[in-house]
């Protein structure tokens, strides 16, 4: 049997804006779900799983922003919000919520896809990925196959994006990864995307993991340049 198509969730209560964004996704093979308000989506993703969600900001309802908080509290699948250009606030407070990725509007059909296909091939290569060795660090603890993370013995959950760049640290201690080099691990090119975004990630993870966020002794900022995993 060949493997069930990736089942988007795309979360916008515009009719037009559905059929638009939703077109180009069927082309592409994709599996699309609408959701025209928050409480829809919250429902929609109750009853199936997704592989991605894009999620607008602005719902009736209940707004992107609470949606994305919720469903991060139950979940680590990828979610790219759908921002105002002028709401710079939208971006950071998605991100703050747990969103792994945004696009402002208005945004061209080509990024759109480009951004969504980004997501789904670094999916597919985790599942390629699966029979890779747990990493141990000092207190820390990767397991790939499960895309489980402990430290001190205790599990720690992390979203899409921070699994991704904590394992691309780790698979490389003492070595300094810039913040573009991070955002074409994750989505194959740094394209459309704001290397500040790595920024919110890294706190994020280090609030996580570390026993002393604000003097961290495991993911180490090398200023003006990147990050880099303490070398054992």
């Amino acid at each position: 049997m060949s493997p069930s198509p990736p089942r988007i969730l795309l979360v916008d209560d515009e009719q037009s804006v559905q059929t638009l964004l939703a077109y180009p996704l069927r082309k592409e093979g994709y599996e699309v779900v609408p959701a025209l308000d928050g409480q829809e989506a919250l429902d929609r993703f109750d009853e199936q799983a997704f592989d991605l969600i894009v999620l607008d900001v602005m719902l009736p309802k209940v707004d992107g922003l609470e949606v994305c908080r919720l469903l991060r509290g139950r979940s680590a699948v990828p979610i790219i919000m759908l921002t105002a250009r002028t709401e710079e606030i939208d971006k950071v407070l998605g991100l703050e919520l747990g969103a792994d990725d945004y696009i402002t509007k208005p945004f061209s059909i080509r990024e759109f896809r480009s951004r969504v296909k980004a997501v789904l091939r670094r999916v597919d290569m985790q599942r390629g990925e699966a029979d890779a060795g747990p990493i141990e660090h000092d207190r820390l603890s990767i397991d790939r196959s499960r895309r489980s993370v402990e430290v001190d013995g205790k599990h720690v959950t992390l979203t899409f994006v921070e699994f991704e760049i904590l394992t691309a640290l780790a698979e490389h201690p003492g070595r300094v990864l810039s913040r573009t080099m991070l955002l074409e691990r994750l989505w194959g090119d740094s394209t459309y995307r704001d290397p500040r975004t790595i920024d919110v990630h890294i706190r994020h993870l280090r609030e996580k993991i570390e026993a002393d966020p604000p003097e961290p002794r495991l993911l180490l900022t090398v200023r003006g340049v990147g990050y880099r995993m303490r070398d054992r």
